[in-house]
């Protein structure tokens, strides 16, 4: 639940929107700035490493638990490959954890102005 913090903006409590002392979303434990802009996701983690093998080049990899990400180029267009481990409920943190990455000021706890759907 958004809570008011003046007459424009909602902030987002804590309970909510768990962010790391490092400043990444909790399960996914990435920043905003370490998603591409195309993100394929796929299930099992193995088939993480399958996918970016085609890339021009790797930025970085990240794994915490069943949740693997790697991110980097493929024609100079930033591309993430995330796993979402098994079952609905991983898939429900995948997508909700992406949704905040780009659309949460993660410094402010508020909505961003323009929403990326």
């Amino acid at each position: 639940m958004l809570q008011e913090a003046n007459s424009n903006y909602k902030t987002i409590p804590p309970t909510e929107l768990i962010i790391t002392e490092e400043g990444r979303i909790y399960h996914l434990d990435l920043k905003p700035e370490e998603i591409g802009q195309t993100i394929i996701l796929v299930g099992d983690q193995e088939r993480v490493p399958t996918i970016s093998k085609y890339f021009d080049r790797i930025e970085f990899k990240r794994s915490k638990r069943e949740f693997v990400t790697h991110t980097g180029l493929i024609n100079n267009k930033r591309v993430s490959v995330i796993s979402t481990g098994i079952g609905c409920d991983n898939i429900d943190i995948v997508i909700n954890e992406l949704d905040a990455l780009v659309n949460i000021d993660f410094e402010k706890k508020l909505l961003k102005e323009n929403i990326h759907l």
